[in-house]
């Protein structure tokens, strides 16, 4: 990724406050009336980019935030997912089981999901209907799985989880093979899912999902932590307003 990229990345809680920092000590030294903290304050917390947040304090000393780190490290005692703890893959390739080894729609659909065994090698048909293949909560017969599809003016979509590495190499005859998730890295002991066959005016898709479980509890350790952010920014406010009511009266 280049620097000409930086702009429009997310910016993170942590460097919401670090600019929220710098406006305090601005404030401090006199270089912004209340007036002006609370307005760029309240931006700050409204920022969505870095380039949002350079803004705000572009003309203040130190203003640009710090840029983002563009390497994942792995956290100290063992590798750590931007997400959480890495899979227990070990736990979930299960050469012992043949699991499932096909699936057909036919002016239908069918589905995988949930707590399921996909075997070695696994056939998708579709003709004029649609298939889903979800792997998030699956486990897998070997390391590396193949799945092979024939779809006929119809779909199969693989979801994946984070981890897994994804290599595309189906041919599409007046549809496509989704190839997005193609060449991303896969985490140590991480099964590996290779997608072929031919979509013929149909279409395959393959996309990285997180499991539903843990998509709500990072919801609710985001509400959490907007919850505290916002209280925080109450309190801030009133203590910034006591001590400049404070410096008024003493002057």
């Amino acid at each position: 990724m280049t620097d000409e990229r930086l702009p429009q990345l997310r910016a993170s809680d942590a460097d919401r406050e670090r600019v929220a920092e710098i406006l305090r000590d601005a404030l401090a030294e006199g270089r912004l009336d209340m007036a002006e903290f609370d307005e760029r304050f309240d931006a700050t917390y409204q920022a969505r980019t870095y380039g949002e947040l350079e803004r705000i304090t572009a003309d203040l000393p130190a203003g640009a935030p710090a840029p983002p780190s563009l390497r994942k490290e792995p956290a100290a005692g063992g590798a750590v997912d931007a997400v959480g703890p890495v899979t227990a893959w070990p736990e979930r390739i299960r050469p012992d089981v043949q699991g499932s080894t096909s699936g057909v729609g036919i002016m239908g659909g069918f589905e995988r999901k949930g707590r399921w065994t996909i075997g070695r090698r696994f056939t998708a048909i579709c003709c004029m209907g649609g298939g889903e293949l979800d792997l998030r909560e699956a486990n897998f017969a070997a390391p590396e799985v193949e799945i092979s599809v024939f779809a006929l003016m119809g779909g199969v979509n693989v979801i994946v989880p984070p981890g897994v590495e994804v290599e595309t190499r189906g041919l599409g005859i007046m549809g496509g093979f989704d190839s997005r998730e193609d060449g991303t890295p896969g985490e140590p002991g991480a099964p590996r899912v290779i997608v072929t066959g031919v979509a013929l005016m149909g279409g395959v898709g393959v996309e990285r999902k997180l499991p539903k479980e843990e998509r709500l509890r990072l919801k609710a350790e985001r509400r959490e932590e907007q919850l505290r952010l916002r209280s925080g920014r109450r309190e801030e406010r009133r203590r910034l307003r006591d001590e400049r009511r404070g410096r008024r009266e003493l002057e």
